[in-house]
């Protein structure tokens, strides 16, 4: 079946994308992209989105808030937009020459690398707990959605003009009986988030090689342009919003001058989604014709190329303007593989732009983006997506003090609609999208008790589906440490066909108590 059926496909990339790239969040929730935020299109000058989903700071067009940079706070809440500043060091200037020959000099060379006022190493991280359980009865799911226990450690340290970074998860998971290792997925009893090296080669240029989080875009959980890998299972079961970004193994180059900023991604193998499989959530499948979980888990072909991104912004009085560049895949298996029956992820490049800037007493922005399924006979191939055109507009302000408010309108236009209808009837297909796919959300964001409690709400509702999703949310900062927070994952449909419709035997109520340090 075409890709737009499947749900694993699941268009994730209409919910997003955010974008840490991650749009406006309520404040305290935010992403990062240099450092530790559903679908196709999911992604803000809204509050922040949590930790770990944010864009570099340097010039670059400001991500709505709710996608930024910042050490992970308690249950994924993070208190500003800027992502964070460069590791010291990134920038220092040489270090003065030593006396070679004796080991008094060498001895002080090597010392001289390190800060005798700054600990050996900075040492970070976070304790969680988190529990959820479904709200009705799921005959392809269990009946705990979320049972599990992390340990974050992040070390950090600076060394000359070079800043290493290791952030680690240790996870012990309830629903699972086998703990084996898998990187990529995020699967076993160890995720690593963050192992990287940090360093400015020369004054213009940053550079970052290794494992990182990635972000850039303007949509709040809408991303068009930001095609860097999401973690749609662990957004819909209701892990903190930070593991809805999902790490990238790339080489990231910022380049700094009057004119403009180009950053430029190269990612030597394919870091795809880590999307809907039928292991937690149920999903319609196209091939049954009906809802599937645990009784049909999707296991898609992984393309063995690479990918690259890249991002051309400016800063124009008060407007931030961004271009945007993707080469690679659809990072959900939108297609299928029919001489093994497995989903795959099809060619994609794209095209796209951005502007940020205040109206009024608010923050408006808009992106487009083109996605071009390029493989050869994809027009006429039920099993390769269409080319589609993407549109996103929004705008958050504070009404009140304390209290904001967001709004955006998201559009999917399939390209050469009459050939998808036509390939679609050669196999049958009893499912079949629409056109055009229209979705509206709105973010009601309200901090009492001196901002120590957040009360929120995300609201998805496609008026073209007729369907909807909502994320209520609370958080409750009880110490500088200790973090409590409960919520919910409530979907609604005519169809179980439709995006959220499909997951209507997934609502679940979950709740988490963390400590930082």
């Amino acid at each position: 079946m075409r890709l737009s059926a499947l749900p694993l496909v699941i268009a994730i990339t209409a919910i997003h994308s955010t974008s840490y790239a991650a749009p406006p969040l309520p404040k305290g929730l935010a992403p990062q992209t240099d450092a530790p935020a559903l679908p196709a299109g999911l992604a803000p000058s809204s509050p922040s989105l949590p930790a770990g989903l944010s864009p570099p700071t340097n010039n670059a067009p400001a991500l709505p808030s709710g996608l930024n940079a910042a050490p992970p706070l308690p249950g994924g809440l993070a208190p500003s937009t800027a992502s964070p500043s460069l590791p010291s060091g990134l920038n220092s200037p040489a270090l003065p020459p030593s006396n070679k020959g004796t080991a008094e000099a060498s001895e002080s060379k090597f010392f001289g690398l390190l800060d005798k006022d700054e600990p050996f190493v900075n040492i970070s991280g976070f304790w969680d707990l988190r529990g959820g359980v479904r709200t009705q009865d799921d005959p392809y799911s269990d009946q705990l959605s979320l049972g599990e226990t992390r340990l974050q450690i992040g070390l950090q340290k600076d060394i000359g003009p070079f800043s290493l970074n290791l952030v680690t998860d240790f996870l012990y998971d309830a629903q699972v009986n086998a703990h084996h290792i898998n990187l990529n997925t995020g699967k076993g009893f160890i995720d690593l988030r963050e192992a990287n090296i940090a360093f400015s080669p020369i004054s213009f240029l940053d550079v970052k090689v290794g494992r990182q989080i990635l972000t850039w875009g303007t949509g709040d959980l809408i991303f068009i342009n930001d095609l860097f890998p999401k973690d749609w299972q662990a957004f819909f079961i209701g892990r903190d919003l930070e593991y809805l970004k999902a790490p990238s193994d790339s080489l990231k180059t910022s380049f700094f001058t009057d004119y403009a900023n180009l950053d430029f991604i190269y990612t030597p193998w394919f870091d795809a989604d880590r999307g809907i499989t039928g292991e937690k959530l149920s999903y319609y499948n196209p091939m049954l014709g009906s809802l599937a979980g645990q009784n049909a888990i999707i296991e898609p072909e992984t393309p063995s190329g690479g990918e690259f991104a890249l991002r051309l912004y400016k800063n124009i009085g008060v407007n931030e303007l961004a271009l945007y560049g993707y080469h690679g895949y659809w990072k959900s298996p939108m297609g299928f593989n029919p001489a093994t029956g497995k989903a795959r992820y099809p060619k994609m490049r794209s095209l796209g732009a951005s502007i940020r800037r205040p109206i009024g007493r608010g923050i408006a922005n808009i992106e487009v983006g083109y996605y071009d399924s390029y493989e050869k006979n994809s027009l006429n191939n039920p099993f390769t997506p269409n080319s589609e055109a993407r549109f996103l507009i929004g705008y958050e302000q504070e009404v009140v003090q304390n209290f904001s408010i967001g709004v955006q309108y998201y559009v999917e236009w399939m390209q050469d609609y009459q050939n998808y209808v036509s390939s679609q009837a050669q196999i049958g297909a009893q499912a079949l999208r629409d056109e055009v796919r229209h979705l509206l959300t709105n973010r009601l964001t309200l901090m009492t008790h001196q901002q120590n409690v957040t009360w929120s709400l995300f609201t998805f509702f496609s008026p073209s589906d007729l369907d909807a999703y909502f994320r209520p949310n609370i958080a409750y900062k009880v110490t500088d440490a200790w973090m409590a927070e409960i919520g919910g994952n409530f979907f609604v449909g005519q169809k179980q066909s439709s995006f959220f419709g499909q997951f209507e035997k997934n609502n679940n109520v979950y709740g988490s108590v963390r400590y930082s340090f």
